[in-house]
């Protein structure tokens, strides 16, 4: 499968829990911090929910 850079542009604060939630859970911890995953269903669905708070890239 196709892998994607997901970079976190925004904080968390001010944001929903279940947001908070999502950022943790694909890995994120803090600004700019990278992480790399797989393309799968799930991860593009968690990716879109929190997509005003960071940005993806294709690898």
């Amino acid at each position: 499968m196709a892998k994607i850079r997901i970079i976190q542009i925004k904080s968390g604060i001010h944001h929903t829990v279940r947001q908070k939630r999502t950022l943790t859970a694909l890995g994120l911890k803090k600004l700019h911090h990278t992480v790399e995953k797989e393309s799968t269903p799930q991860i593009l669905g968690m990716v879109d929910s929190i997509k005003h708070l960071v940005r993806v890239e294709n690898i």
